[in-house]
């Protein structure tokens, strides 16, 4: 930028800065991954459940319609996981930004920056409670003998 001077030592000590964060951002991807593949593996698991329900005997169908129930909330406990481990990573990617923002303006950010640091690890929190939450919910669920 035109007239804006910083020196090269307070850019070095940025990316010094950033690298936790960085790191975070990492795991939250990598939980993300996690996070899609259950998705991917209930979805799944419900569709071939609707497809087989027609030709199925009355106890089976029952059978069938309760783990789809459970089905249901384990969906909505993955999407409200995977939307808080987004909130996440963009509360991390503005803590970079700001964190980089505060090397060439002359404003201090401490306060911003320390606030994204905050939400971002109470959203990772609520996330990782979600997936618990989803993972006693998929351990516990009895499963219809259909394949």
């Amino acid at each position: 930028m035109p007239g804006v001077t910083t020196p090269l030592g307070d850019i070095a000590h940025v990316i010094q800065l950033a690298i936790a964060p960085v790191f975070l951002l990492t795991a939250v991807c990598t939980l993300l991954n996690v996070l899609t593949n259950r998705l991917g593996r209930a979805v799944d698991r419900r569709r071939r459940l609707v497809a087989r329900l027609p030709e199925l005997d009355a106890v089976t169908c029952a059978s069938a319609n309760a783990e789809l129930a459970y089905l249901e909330r384990r969906t909505k406990l993955i999407y409200t996981a995977i939307a808080l481990a987004v909130l996440c990573a963009l509360l991390i990617c503005l803590l970079i930004a700001a964190a980089f923002i505060d090397a060439f303006v002359h404003y201090d950010f401490a306060k911003l920056v320390a606030t994204f640091f905050v939400l971002a690890v109470l959203a990772l929190t609520a996330s990782l409670g979600a997936f618990l939450r989803e993972i006693f919910l998929g351990v516990s669920t009895e499963r219809c003998p259909i394949a």
